[in-house]
């Protein structure tokens, strides 16, 4: 990929994956995902690659490499050109990435493609499920005077954290993320951080679960009123997140699996980022 793709990239990125989806032509949604591709395309070209046909953008997948940890960003090929093996050929460029890399991480959607393609790298699979619903505000938990509202001046804090959790830190994405409208970094202490967007609540980690449980709640909380919060991606393990989100009012189902493998961190008080991990 090259910086004059990250346009066409999004553009093939977000009707891959959100076509249909409302919000998903919306300017701000638009801006945002530009933001991360140009970001990941400056920090890991190597993991940045494009599908070209006949001089037209179908594909695209950015990996990132974090402190010997790789992910997997973003990967979605244009409707009309899958079925011909490009995911293929793109995963495996984004993959060498982190030929040398002690840790994999991605995160899939439901597709059955998808997952095979993931579980053919021959990392373990974790099941997962999403919360998502209004807020029931009179069971959240009273304000919390130990939260801090962060922002920027909270990354060193979360990017020590995210190392100890997931074993690589946050520091160098977060400095992107905190910049989305609406972005919120929530520090609990110096034991737990949490990143909500608006309704989204996109990243957790914590040293301990009841740190975790409070920056996570805190996070909820944050979100507006009378809006469909959703939280993605938790797995077994993540039963402090579960039970936040219950007693909040959310509601669970199934949601794609998280593949992981090799060396990382004990994963755990942790609920993942979709773009970063």
């Amino acid at each position: 990929m090259r910086p004059d793709d990250v346009a066409a990239a999004e553009a093939v990125a977000r009707t891959a994956l959100w076509e249909g989806h409302a919000g998903a032509a919306d300017p701000e949604t638009v801006a945002r995902g530009r933001r991360r591709v140009t970001h990941l395309q400056r920090t890991d070209p190597g993991g940045a690659w494009v599908a070209d046909a006949r001089g037209a953008i179908v594909g695209v997948a950015l990996a990132l490499l974090r402190e010997g940890i790789w992910g997997l960003s973003l990967f979605g090929v244009a409707p009309d050109h899958q079925g011909r093996g490009i995911g293929r050929e793109l995963l495996e460029a984004a993959f060498g990435h982190g030929a040398d890399a002690r840790g994999h991480l991605i995160l899939s959607s439901e597709s059955p493609a998808a997952m095979r393609r993931y579980a053919r790298l021959g990392l373990e699979l974790r099941p997962c499920v999403a919360a998502a619903g209004i807020i029931d505000r009179a069971r959240l938990p009273a304000d919390d005077d130990v939260i801090r509202d962060a922002g920027p001046d909270g990354i060193a804090v979360a990017d020590g954290i995210g190392r100890a959790v997931r074993g690589a830190g946050h520091g160098v994405d977060l400095e992107i993320a905190v910049q989305d409208p609406g972005a919120r970094l929530l520090l609990y202490e110096d034991r737990a951080f949490a990143l909500v967007r608006k309704e989204r609540i996109s990243l957790v980690a914590g040293l301990d679960e009841p740190a975790a449980a409070r920056a996570l709640s805190a996070a909820l909380a944050a979100t507006p009123p009378g809006a469909s919060v959703s939280v993605d991606f938790l797995t077994a393990g993540q039963d402090w997140a579960v039970r936040a989100c219950l007693d909040a009012g959310l509601a669970l189902s199934p949601n794609g699996p998280f593949f992981t493998g090799g060396d990382l961190g004990p994963m755990r008080p942790y609920i993942p980022s979709g773009a970063y991990l």
